[in-house]
């Protein structure tokens, strides 16, 4: 009895024991599908001559390759982390010489899937919603080859040690130091195989990243950072690699791993290591022809004449600006390809800058929208320049990401992520099939706000949108709101004075300021987001055109029922009372915020997320938005009315009246109608339609 009783706890023991190895080292000096014990997701793969490879040279995909069983990391008595070292082999090879991307990383995770991970700068390890989440219990060293600004990476080729996220807690330029102590810079991407050395040591707590083009490794680190990970670390987690790619691809090379426990890793010698794949040899028309008789020589250098000639008679014109943009120049081919020849079916809608298109890149099977802009449009080169010059390095979860972009003669196209759920003004307006919710419409909210604080504050240049509307705001397939349409973004030095520009956006969003001074700032963004902030809350566009007179102009209309106490009669009667009231009054009232006449009296976008995310509360006591602060550069300016929109709801003989025949006659000294500039036919000079 006693005997059966003995073998039963057994039995309950090991059923109980996380199944693990039980080893505390591992060596792989080339890898075989038959002899490595990994397990290997996304495209990672081990080729013939024993190399894992995690990424080819497809655009935004991902790769893993994990020791298939947990090691124990921590000790299961006190909690404390084990020290550890590694060392591996590894060369990045570029799809195009020094434009590749994203990198990859040494990992330790609590998964060997890393499900619901992204490629791009999430290297395959996380996505934005577990940037920086204490449950993630992830450590990675990663080796990054693009300028992330998102998360703050020093360039783009670099060390970084990532805890829980990917913004490093600490990097370096990636180097390596030679023997009298000079330091050598190494490019990561230069296709050559290189070494890594990671040491922890949980008695100084201290972690150690070394890098090296040779077999030997250099005495001083790269990277050297104090850090206990026992809170990180959980006491069995999986060990190995990921990679991603980006707009640009990156092969991913792994030629051999060495790691162990509470001990040194064993040393790999590179020249025993499996080599680098030959590039294929590609064979031109011309050495095809010497190969054959003077009769197929003459044959073919005729057809290649004829090729040639069509071939520059319908190739992409590059001039030098071009080659300084950045974002990936697609063909026009390829595109006329993902769009179906640009068929009407592919139509998603258009607006001043011409036609959307949606298309499917044959490669990758991407979605993507290409906005072609049109012979006509009153927005040119430079505009389209400026568009990809600003959006096309930015990097942030609430902008829409421009991949890239194409221009044959006059035909200017780019090309964004597909947002499936359009743009936000048509879950708004005209009787939408879909109805969102104040939790949506917040969450909406929220994300633009932040999309428009990193453009302002966050970016290594300040931003100006210029054309923050309902229209210009997409939705993701989750709903989430994010900031498109760059087309009339200026740049400028953070500490600057913006320059004078032409007076450019949509009636109903321009700053009153802007017809005066013709400087666009953060503050005029800060004002078209206070009139999106109240469209979005009460259903309404900024200027209703078939509205009683009363109502004609929504942060009017506002006002007046925050004056008179029924603040809540301006909610959307589509959201059927369903809302926070709580959030409904602050949005509101930060709406008028937002929408005052004085520049100086607007929050900034940094105010902005603080108040919504409920860090501090808006100011009880409101000015009218058409109140002045009486500082010289704020006074008031009838055009300013007229340039922003008609105020009508205050009788006349109040501080903000405005006078029915003035304003009249400054409609007329735009050249417009009131009728006409209310439907959306003035001539502001910006964009009055939809871009997607």
């Amino acid at each position: 009895m006693a005997t059966s009783l003995t073998i039963l706890l057994a039995i309950v023991f090991l059923l109980s024991t996380p199944v693990t190895s039980q080893v505390d080292e591992i060596f792989y000096g080339g890898f075989s599908d038959v002899g490595a014990n990994l397990t290997k997701t996304g495209v990672a793969e081990i080729d013939k001559d024993g190399i894992l490879r995690l990424t080819n040279e497809t655009s935004r995909l991902m790769g893993h390759a994990f020791h298939s069983f947990p090691l124990q990391f921590k000790n299961s008595t006190n909690g404390t982390a084990f020290s550890f070292s590694t060392s591996f082999a590894f060369a990045i090879v570029p799809e195009y010489p020094k434009l590749g991307g994203h990198g990859f990383a040494f990992a330790i995770s609590p998964s060997k899937e890393l499900r619901g991970a992204l490629p791009s700068q999430y290297l395959g390890l996380l996505n934005a919603s577990d940037i920086g989440n204490f449950s993630n219990h992830l450590f990675a060293v990663e080796f990054d080859t693009v300028k992330d600004f998102e998360f703050e990476d020093i360039n783009d080729n670099h060390v970084g040690i990532d805890i829980d996220s990917l913004e490093s807690n600490a990097s370096s330029p990636a180097a390596y130091y030679t023997d009298d102590s000079t330091q050598q810079s190494i490019n990561l991407q230069s296709g050559n195989t290189i070494q890594a050395w990671i040491d922890y040591d949980s008695v100084g707590n201290v972690l150690n990243v070394t890098l090296s083009p040779s077999s030997s490794k250099p005495k001083l680190p790269i990277l050297s950072f104090p850090l206990d990970l026992s809170p990180i670390l959980q006491e069995f987690m999986y060990v190995g690699f990921s990679a991603s790619t980006g707009l640009l691809a990156s092969s991913h090379y792994v030629f051999g791993w060495s790691f162990k426990m509470n001990g040194v890793a064993r040393s790999l010698d590179l020249s025993s290591l499996p080599s680098l794949p030959e590039p294929k040899e590609r064979h031109t028309a011309l050495t095809i022809g010497l190969s054959v008789s003077s009769v197929v020589l003459v044959i073919s250098a005729v057809s290649i004449i004829i090729y040639m000639i069509r071939k520059i008679r319908n190739a992409d014109v590059i001039e030098a600006w071009e080659l300084d943009i950045g974002p990936h120049r697609f063909s026009y081919q390829e595109l006329k390809k993902a769009t179906k020849g640009f068929r009407d079916k592919e139509l998603l809608g258009h607006g001043g800058f011409g036609r959307v298109y949606r298309g499917t890149l044959p490669n990758s099977q991407t979605q993507i929208a290409v906005k072609r802009i049109s012979h006509d449009s009153k927005q040119g080169m430079r505009e389209f320049v400026s568009e990809i010059a600003s959006i096309g390095r930015l990097r942030h979860r609430n902008l829409v990401q421009l991949l890239g972009w194409c221009r044959r003669y006059g035909n200017l196209m780019l090309v964004y992520d597909f947002m499936e759920n359009g743009s936000l003004d048509k879950f708004l307006f005209d009787e939408p099939k879909l109805i969102l919710s104040w939790e949506q419409r917040f969450n909406i909210i929220k994300g633009v706000a932040s999309g428009l604080l990193y453009l302002h504050e966050g970016y290594e240049q300040v931003v100006i949108h210029r054309d923050i509307k309902a229209s210009n705001v997409l939705l993701d397939n989750e709903l989430n709101g994010r900031v498109g349409d760059f087309g009339l973004a200026r740049l400028y030095e953070h500490g600057s004075n913006p320059g004078t520009t032409r007076v450019v956006g949509t009636l109903g969003y321009l700053a009153p300021e802007l017809s005066r001074t013709g400087k666009a700032t953060t503050n005029s963004d800060v004002f078209a987001f206070g009139a999106l902030l109240l469209e979005v809350t009460c259903g309404r566009r900024p200027i209703e055109a078939k509205a009683l007179p009363e109502e004609l102009v929504l942060v009017d209309w506002v006002w007046d029922k925050w004056t008179e106490g029924r603040i809540l009669e301006a909610v959307d009667s589509t959201l059927t009372g369903q809302y926070d009231e709580g959030e409904v009054v602050m949005v509101l009232k930060l709406g008028l915020l937002c929408s005052s006449y004085s520049p100086t009296a607007r929050p900034s976008m940094r105010q902005v997320v603080r108040y919504l995310e409920g860090e501090v509360e808006v100011p009880a006591v409101l000015n009218p938005p058409c109140a002045y602060d009486g500082g010289k550069d704020d006074s008031p300016g009838f055009n300013d009315f007229v340039h922003s929109y008609v105020s009508s709801s205050y009788e006349k003989g109040s501080s903000c009246s405005v006078d029915n025949e003035n304003v009249n006659a400054g409609f007329a000294s735009v050249n417009a109608s009131p009728l006409s500039l209310l439907n959306g036919r003035g001539t502001t000079g910006g964009s009055l339609g939809s871009s997607f």
